[in-house]
This record gives structure tokens, sequence and C-alpha cells, in this order.
């Protein structure tokens, strides 16, 4: 994953649905009888759970030039 930052990953379902996809293949390749398939995708879906659910950082949004800035703290 070259950019696990980008904003199609913020939402936390796609991270966890993208987990469940290599998940789920893996299983099916090791049901197939394809230990190969079945390491690849392990491999895969492993790299995508540490990236996307543990060591994942969320980006904070930055401030838009066209909203106008709200109370000040404290007041």
């Amino acid at each position: 994953m070259k950019d696990a930052s980008h904003p199609f990953f913020r939402p936390l379902w796609r991270r966890v649905a993208l987990v469940a996809v290599c998940a789920t293949w893996t299983v099916v390749e090791l049901v197939v009888g394809d230990p190969t398939w079945a390491i690849m995708t392990g491999a895969i879906g492993a790299y995508a759970a540490w990236t996307f659910l543990i060591a994942y950082k969320p980006v904070a949004d930055e401030p838009s030039a066209d909203r106008e800035p709200g109370p000040p703290a404290g007041a």
C-alpha cells in the first residue's frame, strides 16, 4: 500500500472490509487446497491488518478556506 493515509481509507469500515476480504480469500484458497495462494493472500491480509488497523494514524482534517471561523474558544 503506497499511501495508507489516502482519504479513501479514512472510514473504519473500508479498512475492516479490506482486511476481511483478504482473510476470506485466504480461507477459500485453503479449502480449495492451494497453499501457495493461501500463503500469499494471508501475507497480504496480515500486512493490511497491520497497516490499516494496528498502525493506522488518522490524518486531521485541515480547515477549509471557505468555512467561516467559529466563535473563539472560551467565549
